[in-house]
């Protein structure tokens, strides 16, 4: 692969695993170095001792609102300047509206929503002073059709869907692009909340994603000519609709 990102700083959060660890691959193949933020210790030891010294793993609880706050402060630290900030961490619940926990239900809607517009909101005043920069959100396919399964999910997607054409829209002038990424069912832990009947079906007809091929898609969006703003991929499955 052409080196398209070198000499760049990325970050992603969610990195330890998922979406946010392929495309932190990605990324490092490209030539970037990337900030994996991820609260998992010693997953991001173990993957900087596996994919190399262009990792700088940085450990945060992006639930804890102080520990979220340094996120930027720690990224500059470590790297003087960030060029590529994927917000990719979030979490699933998923199932009849009646049976979720409300507990689970705060956790989810703080991860998916506030975390994300917490993070860029603080990423986009570096990007704005520097005038350039790119923000990539992890969305869903549930962004765009009310899944009658996750209405707690889809709901959480729905706003953030909102909130990147909103921000997309008042930062273009300042040479930033934003856009977000909506697949359908990728295979990462997320799956973990789905009945086991659905999942064992969406195996069998083969409507699941592999993290790498978000990840590829991630690669398109960043590498297009400046000019250009690829502002949402929707991407599935093509035995989805089956």
């Amino acid at each position: 692969m052409a080196k398209e990102l070198e000499g760049k700083v990325a970050a992603v959060t969610g990195a330890a695993s998922g979406i946010g660890l392929a495309s932190s691959e990605a990324m490092l193949a490209a030539g970037a170095r990337v900030v994996m933020v991820d609260r998992d210790a010693a997953a991001l030891q173990a993957l900087r001792g596996k994919l190399g010294e262009a990792v700088i793993p940085l450990v945060i609880d992006l639930l804890d609102p102080r520990d979220c706050a340094t996120l930027l402060p720690k990224i500059l630290e470590k790297e003087g300047r960030l060029d590529i900030f994927h917000a990719n961490a979030g979490t699933y619940v998923g199932g009849d509206l009646v049976d979720a926990d409300s507990g689970a239900i705060d956790r989810m809607l703080n991860l998916n929503v506030n975390v994300v517009m917490k993070n860029v909101h603080d990423v986009l005043q570096h990007m704005i002073a520097r005038a350039t920069g790119d923000i990539i959100v992890t969305s869903s396919l549930a962004a765009h059709y009310p899944t009658p399964w996750e209405p707690v999910y889809a709901s959480s997607k729905w706003a953030i869907n909102c909130f990147v054409q909103t921000v997309r829209r008042q930062v273009f002038r300042h040479g930033i692009r934003v856009g977000s990424i909506s697949p359908g069912p990728v295979i990462t832990s997320l799956l973990a909340d789905w009945p086991a009947e659905k999942l064992k079906e969406a195996k069998e007809q083969g409507s699941l994603l592999e993290a790498k091929e978000v990840a590829d898609v991630v690669m398109f969006m960043l590498t297009r000519p400046r000019g250009m703003t690829i502002r949402d991929v929707v991407m599935m499955p093509t035995n989805f609709d089956l």
